[in-house]
């Protein structure tokens, strides 16, 4: 079955006889629970809601593996480093990796002890560092420099040093690259993101291929209270079926875009994995079924990356990505990423990419005149 197809039918209920296709949405703290609670399907909102229920189901169809939701990709994080993480384990990650991620991990849980070994992303570095970690976590394509690095080969190294693998998937989403198909442990994932490309909520979630590290991230968020709203996930799920029509439409404009943007002398940096001349294009098309709607590039300062995007009618200057609507932002205001003063993280939307090429086209006019 093909992937337009699988989103579209993911997590859909058994065909009954007038029944909704949808449970729709249940709201409910307690439930009625008489007696033995283990006789129970649900019984308190903290534990479990059927709206979750119906939406792991879609996700652990397309992940190939048992997902669980949670209210945001960093809880979804949080969950994966508290359940494989204890005092003097060794975690190596991407010294590019999301700027959150890491502030969680030398903040937090260095100070519990845990030890903190980096390598950069290209030219799978971290491979050096594995012996005796416990965890590997990578981050692939990387946010915000899009360096690709070869999840398998990764994974092979790790599983032989008894290590974990992690892999952060939300710039391509599950239908981009399949993290657990290559072999990684965790495959986590911002659903706020494109994987619900709407902007309008904060979600996250985590699959895996074991049943008992399932459970483990289960009683996790249950203990930790760090669940998904009901109204959140019903949207998310009515989101996906909408997924591939969108991503495809997402991709196919950054690719579009990436292209002009090389045919301009005023643009350097460009990063996309899905151009020919991309440094990561040739692992990107091994592993990659999407190239993601992200694409990086650098203007010649701090004045020219906001002239630009003060110039431009159709694109949004926001954080976050993945959207139906086309955002960017000038990364460095943020501080935490080793890139430069002018560096624009641009997240392809739906739109038509005439009409974004051209808004482009006279913003970055605009700023050469004014140089």
């Amino acid at each position: 079955m093909k992937n337009a197809t699988r989103v579209i039918h993911a997590g859909l209920l058994p065909a009954s006889q007038g029944n909704a296709f949808s449970n729709g949405i249940t709201f409910a703290a307690p439930y009625h629970t008489v007696g033995d609670p283990t006789t129970s399907e649900y019984t308190y909102g903290r534990y479990h809601n059927p709206t979750w229920t119906q939406f792991e189901q879609a996700l652990s169809e397309l992940e190939g593996g048992i997902a669980v939701s949670f209210a945001s990709g960093m809880a979804a994080i949080a969950a994966v480093l508290g359940t494989s993480l204890r005092p003097g384990d060794v975690i190596v990650l991407p010294s590019d990796s999301y700027y959150t991620f890491r502030l969680l991990v030398e903040d937090f849980f260095v100070q519990m002890g845990v030890q903190v070994r980096k390598a950069t992303t290209v030219d799978n570095a971290q491979i050096a560092h594995l012996d005796g970690a416990k965890l590997l976590w990578l981050e692939t394509p990387s946010n915000p420099g899009l360096d690709v690095c070869d999840i398998a080969v990764l994974v092979q190294a790790a599983h032989e040093r008894g290590v974990l693998v992690a892999v952060d998937n939300t710039t391509p989403t599950v239908l981009g690259q399949c993290p657990l198909a290559l072999g990684a442990d965790f495959s986590v994932a911002s659903d706020t993101k494109a994987l619900t490309g709407h902007s309008d909520l904060v979600l996250g979630h985590v699959a895996v291929h074991d049943s008992a590290w399932a459970n483990k991230l289960r009683t996790w968020r249950t203990r930790m209270g760090a669940i998904p709203g009901p109204m959140e996930i019903w949207l998310a799920h009515r989101s996906l079926a909408t997924l591939e029509m969108r991503l495809e439409r997402q991709c196919r404009n950054a690719l579009t875009i990436a292209e002009y943007l090389l045919t301009r002398p005023d643009v350097t940096s460009l990063r996309y994995p899905g151009l020919p001349s991309d440094p990561g294009h040739k692992l990107a098309i091994r592993q990659m079924q999407f190239f993601g709607p992200v694409v990086s590039f650098v203007l010649a300062d701090q004045k020219c990356a906001e002239q630009f995007l003060n110039a431009c009618s159709l694109i949004i200057e926001s954080t976050s990505f993945g959207g139906v609507h086309t955002t960017a932002e000038r990364r460095a205001r943020w501080g935490g990423d080793a890139v430069v003063e002018g560096f624009i993280r641009l997240s392809v939307g739906c739109e038509d990419s005439d009409d974004l090429i051209s808004d482009m086209s006279q913003a970055l006019d605009m700023v050469k005149q004014a140089g």
